[in-house]
């Protein structure tokens, strides 16, 4: 029996990169709707999508040969794990997005290595047997972790807006593909362009979604139809597709031998100048990247609220404001110590929202009055946080006495130290 007899993935025709950029548009986009939108956490987002997504590659496994459901789910799933990895890693875990790149990088170099020593071929038509297809779900779910760190590192240094992003990716699939007819291997060409519809798509995606007036500087701009419309709209466009190839079967390797022609042999000469053709495309885009970064802009955001840049340093406060706003906060706690008397939880939460807003504005301009006073009460107001469950993840609140406790040691903090 011909190996393609039990290929378990789909042909690489102009359907599979339409589908696997809808995909990869949607692990963006859903995975922010269930994290933010719905608030559902991202520890909680990448716990769940970790269960979903053993529990649809179980399925992918089980099939016998390439079935369009079943593999499409789970590469949308993955989509969404390797997203919320990234994430996770680059949120929770303040892990630099340039270390993150490094580290998938080397990780799916480690990939392949391991592959193809075991099985002497990294094409996805050959994907006939148990280990190739691990090795193949191994490696597309490092690509989309990988895809999200370096797509987002791009953006970091260059503060691109979304849509002139999916420029970058764009260009380098066309040439890749370029490359690819010219005579570079196609299995290179194949995992070097499926790398890049990653970061494609989640541009695509952050356009469609994002506001179409920045909430802070530096926050991205698009056409602001929302994550929960961008993400209904695409997994719509892959049901559709999907069935398409259900009906069709134009992506099943017999249908597909049997209305297109061999392919030609390579050639080792072209082969090698292609090579060199990537060599210089990967020297190109690191120029144009170095360049873009160094071009002027938004580095910080006055306004201290946003998600993606630093806070702008402020100059010291002058001694009668930081008087002043050593009072406010003081006030602040008081009444929030009295609304949790009173029984009156969410007031007392909305009053500790507010006075960790103003904190944040102000901190810069504390700091630099006295770091070692500021450094305390921050420590303190962490702490008073972490009691209402405020920035700290997934915890839930602590009792009204707790929150008190914190509180009054908190207003004594700002009543016996003085900047």
């Amino acid at each position: 029996m011909g190996s393609s007899a039990l290929n378990k993935v789909p042909e690489v025709t102009a359907w599979f990169w339409i589908i696997k950029i809808l995909c990869t548009t949607v692990g963006e986009s859903f995975a922010d709707y269930i994290n933010t939108t719905l608030g559902f956490g991202l520890t909680n987002t990448m716990l769940l999508f970790t269960a979903v997504f053993a529990v649809v590659l179980t399925v992918q496994f089980r099939t016998k040969r390439y079935s369009p459901f079943p593999y499409w789910l789970t590469v949308v799933v993955v989509s969404v794990t390797g997203t919320l990895y990234t994430d996770m890693l680059t949120d929770q875990q303040n892990v630099p997005l340039w270390l993150s790149s490094t580290v998938f990088s080397i990780l799916l170099a480690l990939v392949f290595g391991i592959w193809w020593l075991r099985e002497r071929t990294l094409s996805i038509h050959s994907i006939t047997s148990f280990p190739r297809e691990a090795f193949y779900w191994l490696t597309v779910l490092v690509t989309f972790a990988l895809g999200t760190a370096t797509g987002d590192w791009t953006l970091e240094l260059t503060s691109w807006t979304p849509a002139k992003s999916v420029l970058l990716p764009l260009g380098l699939i066309a040439a890749i593909t370029g490359l690819w007819k010219f005579g570079a291997n196609p299995v290179l060409s194949f995992w070097l362009a499926y790398i890049l519809t990653r970061p494609l798509g989640a541009n695509i995606g952050d356009w469609l979604a994002s506001p179409k007036t920045a909430i802070s500087p530096g926050e991205p701009v698009g056409l602001g139809l929302g994550t929960f419309a961008t993400s209904l709209i695409f997994l719509s466009a892959i049901l559709a597709t999907v069935i398409y190839l259900v009906i069709s079967r134009s992506d099943v390797a017999e249908t597909y031998e049997l209305t297109h022609e061999a392919s030609a042999t390579t050639n080792a000469r072209k082969e090698h100048l292609a090579l060199g053709g990537f060599g210089v495309l990967a020297v190109a885009t690191v120029a144009l990247l170095v360049w873009a970064h160094n071009q002027p802009h938004v580095t910080c955001d006055p306004t201290g609220r946003s998600e993606t840049l630093p806070a702008c340093p402020k100059a010291a406060m002058t001694s009668s404001q930081t008087a002043a706003a050593l009072a406010k906060y003081q006030k602040l706690t008081q009444t929030a110590i009295a609304q949790d008397k009173a029984g009156t939880a969410a007031a007392s939460h909305a009053t500790v929202q507010k006075m960790r807003d103003d904190w944040d504005a102000d901190a810069t301009s504390l700091q630099a009055v006295n770091n070692t006073t500021w450094t305390l009460l921050d420590n303190q107001m962490d702490a008073v946080l972490e009691a209402y469950a405020i920035d700290h993840g997934d915890i839930k609140p602590a009792p009204a006495a707790e929150q008190e406790k914190q509180l009054d040691v908190l207003l004594g903090d700002f009543t016996s130290h003085h900047f």
